[in-house]
């Protein structure tokens, strides 16, 4: 029994509509990454982009557990000497909601051509509405 490659024109895609008020960060971002990635279908394929396109609404109203909100740094470097610069999570959702949860999912794509074109897909919005009304997404819980 031969293997199960999914080709171009086998490949269906979805809108998905996810409302992350009140879920946790990385639990969301796992299942954002799943949907991305199309591991939810039976015609994964590892190699090729199945996954459907996942729009995240009320970004900002996103929650961490613990002592996170004050101690989770995000570092990146401006590749000059004394160029890391930190920011923590308050000030992160504070300036811009969508980005920590787009940091999240991105960590958990493939990191190459495959997973930039996996992450095109995701369409974060810090409130309640979004510009993809005309694809007709779907209600996504779980």
């Amino acid at each position: 029994m031969a293997t199960y490659v999914a080709t171009k024109d086998s490949i269906e895609r979805k809108w998905l509509v996810i409302d992350a008020e009140g879920m946790v960060l990385g639990r969301l971002a796992t299942e954002v990454a799943k949907l991305l990635r199309g591991k939810h279908k039976p015609t994964y394929t590892p190699f090729l982009d199945t996954g459907d396109n996942v729009i995240v609404i009320n970004a900002s109203k996103i929650v961490l557990t613990g002592k996170k909100l004050d101690e989770k740094l995000y570092r990146h470097h401006s590749g000059f000497p004394g160029g890391l610069k930190e920011i923590d999570y308050r000030t992160l959702m504070a300036k811009n909601p969508e980005k920590a949860l787009e940091l999240a999912v991105k960590g958990m794509l493939p990191k190459n051509s495959l997973g930039r074109q996996m992450f095109r897909k995701l369409h974060v919005y810090a409130g309640p509405e979004h510009e993809q009304t005309a694809q007709k997404p779907e209600v996504y819980t779980f």
